[in-house]
């Protein structure tokens, strides 16, 4: 008879805690006009995304979703970006719709991140659904590190924008998050300082 193997013991590989290390610390953020080609393949693109899988999802709601832009759709893209920058700035020049256009061009692997933060049927507050999101995220950042490609998040006023909103088809309970960009990186920058945990760790007092 085999002596029993504790479960997380048996399905985590030898050396899986310094590879999480090397993953979790080398992983650092690379400006989408610093990503280019190549970018990630089909079937590198589809681990990429299924790592985002893993991430807690209280009731199982699956309350976040990633919409890829392909190249042929970048278009669409960057007249939003312009629509949204002259709806709330309608002093706007040329030159700044211009860059706000070319946005939607950098990076070979780009997309959407979505949260849904109400259902009628679930009462999971949006905080939670949130935070959730944000490790599927982290997942997608920490497996594209691990294929060697850079990464980034990007935001902006943009996303709460009409033209953005009707663009990706959000529905009334979702929010866009955040587009991540995926690529090869083409010039690195120095990482920079990790905070130590004793600027944002505190216990209990008892």
């Amino acid at each position: 008879m085999t002596d029993l193997v504790p479960l997380t013991a048996a399905v985590r590989p030898r050396g899986s805690d310094e590879l999480a290390q090397a993953l979790i610390h080398g992983r650092h953020t690379v400006l989408p006009r610093r990503l280019g080609l190549p970018g990630p393949d089909a079937a590198q693109t589809e681990r990429i995304l299924g790592a985002a899988a893993s991430a807690p999802d209280h009731h199982t709601l699956l309350p976040w979703r990633f919409i890829l832009v392909p190249d042929a759709a970048r278009p669409r893209l960057a007249e939003a970006f312009a629509a949204a920058l002259v709806q709330r700035d309608p002093q706007a020049t040329d030159e700044q719709i211009g860059q706000a256009r070319e946005k939607a061009f950098r990076a070979p692997l780009l997309m959407l991140a979505v949260v849904r933060l109400r259902d009628d049927d679930a009462d999971i507050p949006p905080h939670e659904r949130i935070v959730s999101a944000g490790c599927a995220i982290q997942n997608l950042l920490l497996m594209a590190h691990a294929l060697g490609f850079g990464a980034a998040l990007t935001s902006g006023k943009a996303l709460a924008s009409a033209p953005l909103r009707t663009l990706f088809g959000l529905g009334e309970a979702e929010q866009a998050l955040c587009f991540v960009s995926v690529g090869t990186v083409l010039k690195a920058r120095p990482a920079r300082a990790r905070p130590l945990p004793a600027q944002y760790v505190s216990t209990l007092a008892p």
